[in-house]
């Protein structure tokens, strides 16, 4: 459950090891009971955490990423050529997923990358800006699944901004090959094929076997989403978990039927106007945020389930040791200072902030401020 803790930044003390041998090892060994527990709290921590408000703060930095991360992907594209036909499969696919209101303003800029001469110095420094607007939502990801895994933040300022600036590049450079590989498709397909000598056999099998590719690379940025983000040692790394499996599956099934109901039955058009395509794509974004959170609570309470079973106290707090402590021990530290200081402050009705004895002492010793003013004043005379 969500802790309740008096001190800002707890967490678990001497929690065990991750791949702990008392737990569970795959879902069939959970017994009834623990699903019965774990499907009971995913629901309640889910609304105890606020997933609904972190999903909009998601959706908020999504948008701030998505022309970032789009001029981003389009500059690696534009390190592998820039013939016009490429040119214009990139451009096409960026097009369905733009809004129509904010397509006009942003190819113009897309063109001017992918059409540029060789890759130089202004396309690096332009790609490590982008990197760095982009890598806001991942960021943002990881606070929410902090507060999701009952964790404070320990990294320090530095680690953590690597480990998110790595991160996102990486979800870049997935997104930039699944990117070509929708380039790759149709005439393209059919062109490389004929220039390297594939037959009109292997083009089909690529367009279809592409697909898997695409999926491939959607279940690995989800799965590191999920490990890499947040500040806990987690079991090992795996391609797929089960609350990933459901956001995926879920979000698939929401994607197609929210778009069948715009389609068929919104009438965001006659609404909003010249506005629609843009509070189209936020509610979806939206939505797939809530999905990918609620995954995230799956993965947390099998993973609550399988310590309970294997008799490790974490009713109260998921017990998985932090990655690292340091910057959440110097903000509970600097909380403490500043409780005692207001304690200082109640009981000497505001007169002072230091300890009324640890005042009197030092008194005692050496004389108020004042004395010790006057005494320099008068050893200088």
């Amino acid at each position: 459950m969500t802790a309740k803790s008096t001190e800002p930044d707890a967490h678990p003390a001497d929690a065990p090891d991750p791949e702990d041998p008392r737990k569970p090892d795959s879902p069939a060994e959970v017994t009834a009971p623990s699903w019965k527990y774990v499907l009971r709290t995913t629901i309640r921590e889910f609304s105890a955490d606020a997933c609904t408000d972190l999903a909009a703060g998601l959706t908020y930095r999504a948008v701030l990423s998505i022309f970032p991360a789009l001029i981003a992907l389009v500059s690696i594209l534009s390190l592998f050529g820039q013939d016009e036909q490429s040119v214009t499969s990139v451009l096409d696919q960026a097009e369905g997923i733009v809004p129509p209101d904010a397509w006009e303003t942003v190819r113009p800029a897309l063109e001017s990358i992918l059409t540029a001469p060789a890759a130089g110095l202004g396309l690096i420094i332009g790609l490590i800006t982008a990197l760095w607007s982009a890598s806001t939502y991942t960021k943002a990801f990881g606070r929410a699944m902090n507060i999701i895994h009952d964790v404070p933040e320990g990294r320090g300022a530095i680690t953590l901004n690597l480990q998110m600036y790595l991160l996102t590049a990486l979800f870049l450079i997935l997104g930039a090959v699944g990117l070509l590989i929708f380039v790759l498709s149709g005439p393209v397909a059919e062109a490389v094929g004929s220039a390297i000598g594939l037959g009109s056999v292997a083009v089909t099998v690529w367009n279809i076997a592409k697909w898997f590719v695409l999926a491939a690379i959607v279940v690995l940025v989800v799965a590191l989403l999920y490990y890499a983000t947040p500040n806990v040692q987690q079991p090992r790394f795996r391609w797929v978990s089960l609350g990933a499996l459901i956001a995926i599956a879920v979000a698939v099934l929401a994607s197609v039927g929210f778009f069948l109901y715009v389609s068929n039955f919104g009438s965001y058009d006659a609404t909003y106007g010249a506005l629609a395509g843009v509070i189209i794509l936020l509610l979806w974004i939206y939505l797939i945020n809530v999905i990918l959170l609620f995954g995230a609570e799956v993965d947390s309470e099998i993973e609550r389930g399988r310590e309970l079973q294997a008799g490790i106290p974490a009713e109260e707090e998921l017990q998985l040791p932090p990655r690292d402590t340091r910057a959440s021990d110097k903000r509970a530290r600097k909380y403490a200072e500043d409780v005692e200081r207001g304690r200082n402050l109640r009981e000497s009705a505001g007169r002072s902030q230091e300890d009324p004895a640890a005042a009197r002492d030092g008194e005692r010793r050496g004389g108020s401020d004042s004395d010790r003013r006057h005494r320099r004043h008068d050893g200088s005379r």
